[in-house]
């Protein structure tokens, strides 16, 4: 039987990977492997980016403790770029960074 909390998640990320392919015209999927050792994040097919989500009843700690995990996960996958997808009360998606991360986009894009 699956945790509700992990199908919850993977309900989630199988959510924005489809908005994200629908919106940027890219093929991204959920990356499998949750709990991996070295985490990459849980998208797949962003490029230099890596994608954190968040489908979590208590989004004030998901903004606080995801986008410092995506942090880690960038450094795991040696990606440029990170954000976290963090879903909102009334399933509204938010993508949320680190100062850190928004002035690397910032820096890289200008």
């Amino acid at each position: 039987m699956t945790n509700p909390s992990h199908a919850k998640g993977a309900k989630g990320e199988r959510e924005i990977a489809a908005l994200l392919s629908d919106q940027l015209g890219v093929d991204c999927k959920r990356l499998l492997g949750a709990g991996r050792k070295l985490d990459v994040g849980d998208l797949h097919g962003l490029g230099p980016w890596v994608g954190q989500v968040a489908d979590w009843t208590n989004a004030l700690r998901a903004v606080r403790e995801k986008p410092i995990a995506c942090e880690q996960q960038q450094i795991n996958a040696g990606a440029t770029f990170g954000v976290s997808f963090i879903r909102l009360r009334g399933g509204v998606w938010r993508a949320v960074q680190t100062i850190d991360q928004w002035s690397t986009v910032w820096r890289e894009t200008t």
